[in-house]
């Protein structure tokens, strides 16, 4: 089942959120994690919220266990606050013909 996740990180910048892309290997409008369905992240008054759909719980445990957790502790980045819910349905755009 597809959840929400709202990850709240307080105190960290935008500039220390695109060094967190580039060291996950990641780039602005790029591919997103296996088991991430879609990503965006908005600025809030102390931070930034990154706003995702996951496949699943498990998937996106696997991604904070064994990808996100490393590179926050080795930035000295704290744990966000994280939000979890079911999500009753997603639309994505269908991929761009070229013609």
């Amino acid at each position: 089942m597809a959840i929400a996740v709202e990850t709240t990180f307080h105190g960290v910048t935008l500039a220390e959120y695109d060094d967190l892309l580039r060291r996950l290997e990641f780039r602005r409008g790029g591919d997103s994690e296996p088991g991430c369905l879609f990503h965006y992240t908005v600025p809030t008054d102390d931070g930034f919220r990154g706003v995702d759909v996951w496949e699943s719980v498990e998937a996106f445990d696997r991604f904070v266990g064994g990808r996100l957790a490393p590179v926050l502790e080795h930035l000295g980045i704290a744990r966000p606050e994280v939000a979890m819910s079911e999500v009753h349905n997603y639309l994505i755009a269908p991929p761009q013909r070229r013609g």
